[in-house]
């Protein structure tokens, strides 16, 4: 009797396999070319809008897809928020948070939306890499100093046209809720533009396996298909604004006690 129930098991994790990377795949397929159209035809003033919106759009479907239910918490909110307030247009925000999973690229771009700073690698990736490109990804090689500058002057001159960048300081993804140290390079574009430093913290439920680390993105997304659905909690702090004085160096330290005190809070919230 196990044994047949283990094999039912096995079946039905290997159909949700099948049928999440299919419908990843078709979804992205169909998305782009009709966000790209959509965007074209737009007006100069209305294209970031339509690429806010595709872009929520898409993110909000593959978590749907994989069964990442997201739990969240802002300044202000009543106990059980639906959704995060929209953040002010008169100025440039850069989105500061923890990296576990892959998962992390669609949650908070649902949320804030914006512009991603990814690896540069991502660029070339089948059908993901012409998608983060078409929505003007930020890429950037950690290891080559060229790159990094380059990286620094995009973050830049997005930050002080008013637009929102997210980024993940620590480098790569982890396994634990120990926020490592940040680099420095979009902490100092945040200076650089005037721009207000919003931290976030990130934590999967325990068991979640949603952690992508010493993996290829083939065998992650392989993994995370086949799991049950997961949670996962998202809490935001109060923006930190840069004062007139202030050195990267000092901000950036600063943003990463906000985000360890984030991750533990996100913690509590997703394992109650």
């Amino acid at each position: 009797m196990g044994g047949s129930r283990n094999e039912e098991a096995l079946v039905i994790r290997e159909l949700r396999r099948a049928a999440r990377i299919t419908w990843f795949g078709a979804c992205t397929a169909a998305m782009l070319p009709a966000f790209l159209t959509h965007q074209r035809i737009a007006a100069g003033s209305q294209r970031d809008i339509v690429r806010e919106r595709w872009v929520a759009a898409w993110s909000g479907v593959l978590l749907g897809t994989f069964g990442v239910r997201v739990l969240t918490r802002f300044p202000g909110a009543g106990p059980r928020p639906t959704r995060l307030p929209s953040l002010p247009r008169d100025r440039g925000h850069l989105v500061v948070a923890n990296h576990r999973s892959t998962a992390d690229i669609l949650v908070l771009l649902r949320s804030f939306g914006g512009h991603m700073v990814s690896r540069a690698d991502l660029a070339r990736w089948p059908l993901l890499g012409r998608a983060a490109r078409s929505v003007g990804t930020v890429f950037v090689d950690r290891s080559d100093a060229v790159s990094g500058a380059s990286a620094v002057r995009a973050m830049r001159t997005l930050l002080s046209r008013g637009s929102t960048v997210i980024v993940f300081p620590e480098g790569t993804t982890f396994t634990d809720d120990v926020v490592r140290p940040f680099q420095s390079g979009a902490f100092v574009a945040a200076l650089r533009s005037g721009a207000d430093v919003v931290p976030v913290g990130l934590a999967y439920a325990t068991g979640s396996g949603a952690a992508f680390v010493n993996e290829t993105f083939g065998a992650h997304l392989a993994r995370m298909a086949a799991a049950p659905p997961s949670d996962m909690a998202l809490c935001v702090g109060e923006p930190i604004v840069i004062g007139q004085n202030a050195r990267a160096a000092d901000l950036r330290d600063q943003t990463r006690t906000a985000v360890q005190s984030l991750v533990h809070d996100a913690r509590r919230l997703v394992d109650g």
